[in-house]
């Protein structure tokens, strides 16, 4: 199945994109942040308490044999529903609640009925992918502090180094906000909601904003380029050009390993005996954190500057859907591929095509790029991953393997215009992607053929070239 994600060349888009900048909080105001983000702790708590005693409750009713229509009555958890229970029992519950900016209770009670809504559309098939859990209580020391503010007062200072939020009051910022705040003076960029919260011992805040992006057009709109993505090399393209693999997490190996034991060695916290956990310990385990969040930055700089350059140099950029769910259960690679980003490289790919007038096209998980040749388009039945080069057995081609992959993914652009188009893009196609070239076959008994088959039987109609299956639903 190939998929293709096309945008409108000519047309101006309205995009949601954020804009995350680092803060610098006085200790009063990380005080206050912090009372904000535990009133949200609060309120998603006290409504998941509420919504499993009634669950509960109903369960065992119907283990005692009581009809359905006697039951406890359910209790929704929509956010509304949330909202007005919240505001009958606040009094009593917090009576300390005028003291936060309601935005910081809509907070916890809005993830609450995202996360049973979540639980409730996987658990009936709605929802795709791994499924579901539960909604857990959220611990105070182990949750990430967090508040979103919607409403109030919500704007980027002239200065373009601080920024105000509702109840917390001007805020310093880290870094200058004048990409953020060009948009807004031009008026190409509303506000819609800003988040705070603390990542690897820094605290951040996150604006969610509408962008009104002009119209773009790759630097070589007809250009396509096929990227195989790989643990020795981040992304081999097409083009021959090897992107190297930072590993930045193995870089980091050493100092983390040494942060952890030093970690350790302190008196941490213990949830049986209820021990505090001591400073020492905590400031340990600051830097254990300040350490995994840099490999997590230096990742995702790298992984933008690729995407950004690939998706504004070239129209159509092709990729593999891999099963990284799947790769990740070899142990031996695991680390590696994780380290990788093969996931956050194509999420970037798919928004970044759109915002430059592009187009990102992926191949089905069962195309064979690695075992089909690129230049006679012969297919081996079998391909070790320790075979780095590959060797055709029809034409002697020998190339790298991931070479070649990437130059096979790049031809399927050749044969793909546009989506759901075709004599084989409706409803009950077959699942796999059909390979193109040769087909490997199981000889059968008898003298061998006069004629091999090779690149000229494709024009007779003897080989099968790849089309797309079906449409992306």
């Amino acid at each position: 199945m190939i998929i293709l994600r096309q945008a409108e060349v000519g047309l101006p888009v309205k995009v949601i994109q954020a804009y995350q900048f680092a803060l610098d909080l006085s200790p009063g105001q990380e005080r206050a942040v912090l009372a904000h983000a535990g009133a949200a702790r609060v309120a998603h708590n006290w409504a998941l308490a509420r919504v499993k005693a009634v669950m509960d409750q109903r369960a065992a009713e119907r283990s005692y044999g009581i009809p359905d229509h006697e039951l406890t009555p359910a209790v929704s958890w929509s956010l509304p529903a949330l909202r007005k229970a919240w505001n009958a029992a606040k009094n009593e519950v917090a009576p300390w609640w005028r003291g936060c900016s309601k935005e910081a209770f809509n907070t916890g009670l809005d993830a609450l009925a995202r996360a049973l809504k979540n639980w409730s559309d996987s658990r009936s098939g709605k929802r795709g992918g791994r499924a579901v859990g539960f909604p857990r209580f959220k611990s105070r020391r182990r949750s990430t502090p967090s508040v979103r503010f919607t409403t109030g007062t919500i704007r980027v200072e002239a200065d373009r180094k601080h920024v105000v939020l509702p109840r917390l009051g001007r805020l310093k910022l880290h870094e200058s906000a004048r990409k953020l705040a060009r948009r807004l003076e031009a008026g190409t960029a509303r506000i819609m909601s800003a988040t705070v919260r603390r990542d690897g011992g820094r605290w951040h805040v996150a604006f969610t904003v509408e962008v009104d992006r002009a119209a773009h057009t790759p630097v070589h709109p007809d250009s396509v380029i096929g990227v195989d993505v790989g643990i020795k090399n981040l992304a081999v393209l097409s083009t021959g050009e090897l992107v190297p693999n930072p590993r930045h997490l193995t870089d980091a190996q050493r100092r983390l390993r040494s942060l952890g034991r030093r970690l350790s060695r302190k008196v941490g916290p213990d949830r049986r005996t209820g021990r505090r956990p001591s400073n020492q310990w905590q400031h340990a385990q600051h830097q254990l954190a300040r350490a995994y969040a840099r490999v997590a930055r230096l990742r995702r700089d790298g992984l933008h500057k690729l995407t950004t350059r690939l998706t504004r140099e070239h129209g159509t950029v092709v990729v593999e859907d891999l099963n990284v769910a799947g790769m990740l259960a070899n142990r031996r690679l695991a680390r590696h591929i994780a380290d990788a980003g093969f996931a956050e490289l194509r999420r970037q790919l798919t928004y970044k095509t759109q915002w430059n007038g592009g187009r990102l096209m992926v191949a089905d998980r069962w195309y064979p790029s690695s075992k089909t040749c690129s230049g006679c388009g012969a297919v081996k039945t079998k391909l070790a991953l320790s075979e780095r080069e590959y060797e055709c057995d029809t034409c002697g081609l020998t190339l790298d393997r991931d070479l070649n992959a990437a130059r096979n993914l790049a031809a399927l652009a050749a044969d793909t215009t546009t989506a759901g188009s075709g004599s084989v893009a409706g409803r009950g196609a077959d699942r796999k992607t059909r390979p193109s070239g040769l087909v490997a076959a199981k000889r059968q008994p008898g003298p061998e053929p006069a004629v091999r088959p090779g690149p000229s039987h494709r024009k007779a109609g003897l080989l099968i070239v790849c089309s797309p299956e079906r449409t992306e639903r």
